[in-house]
């Protein structure tokens, strides 16, 4: 995402990370203090334009175009809405999942099967647990980056709108540098290389899963290395994605024949192996 402003005007141009986004998805993502219902006046009023045409709130947005908003000031602007009370049980949870604490960030070790943000039939989630940092009056934390729901890893935090609006930027730049480790089935034959394969959403998935797709496809890179393998079994992999598609990792190991391990949406059958190996991808 970057920022260009005249006459008090925001313009902001659509990051890879947030193609195939909803309007009103973005704004949450990446100016949180602008609610649905702001977003949606604006969209109303014709003050919220992309390349120039009126957008509406559930418009999906494509990588490069031109985002223009009207002047705002986040530091006026109104504090996210917070859940009531959360449980006991839940305040547990957060904190237990804590790797890490700064004055502008938190770091959390999300565990598999827990979602980052709700969503439709979704409930339990990430962010409805950021409650539990709340200090006082302070600023309630902000979500700056995802990770599917079934993936474990690592969660920065922002804890401040000041922080929210740095890291947001980074990610969307492109200049945090991500890594995962995964599990995958088999050993690649080069020990490591580049994966460079167009991904698009799979026709009759419902944009649930995606496929390579030389020619309609969006750009998609990957960078990966073996660190370790058993046998001709499996291999552990340290992966690096270049580009920020749905489901990148999962679709582009799956398409060099390595599915990761326990991802029968990609790998089919062949994604699980036997004995006391977890199925948990």
């Amino acid at each position: 995402m970057t920022l260009s402003e005249k006459a008090g005007v925001r313009q902001f141009t659509v990051a890879d990370d947030d193609d195939g986004i909803r309007l009103d998805r973005w704004f949450k993502r990446h100016l949180p203090q602008v609610g649905f219902a702001t977003v949606a006046r604006w969209a109303r009023t014709g003050q919220v334009r992309v390349d120039g045409a009126r957008a509406k709130p559930d418009d999906r947005l494509v990588a490069g175009q031109t985002l223009r908003i009207p002047p705002g000031n986040p530091a006026k602007a109104k504090a996210a809405p917070r859940k009531t009370e959360l449980t006991e049980d839940e305040r547990a949870q957060a904190h237990a999942m804590v790797i890490a604490q700064t004055n502008a960030a938190i770091v959390l070790n999300k565990p598999p099967g827990l979602a980052t943000q709700g969503g439709s039939k979704t409930y339990s989630h990430v962010d409805g647990l950021l409650d539990a940092f709340v200090e006082g009056d302070g600023p309630r934390p902000r979500l700056v980056h995802r990770l599917d729901k079934d993936t474990s890893g690592v969660l920065l935090i922002a804890r401040t709108p000041g922080s929210a609006a740095a890291f947001s930027k980074r990610f969307a730049g492109r200049s945090a540098k991500k890594v995962y480790w995964a599990l995958v089935v088999g050993v690649p034959e080069e020990r490591m290389g580049l994966i460079d394969a167009p991904l698009a959403k799979q026709p009759g998935t419902g944009g649930e899963k995606m496929h390579v797709d030389t020619e309609g496809g969006q750009p998609a890179k990957t960078r990966y290395r073996v660190v370790e393998r058993a046998g001709q079994k499996a291999a552990w992999v340290e992966l690096e994605p270049l580009t920020g598609r749905t489901h990148q990792l999962r679709a582009h190991m799956a398409a060099i024949g390595h599915p990761i391990l326990g991802d029968g949406k990609y790998g089919g059958q062949e994604a699980f192996l036997t004995g006391s190996v977890s199925r948990k991808m």
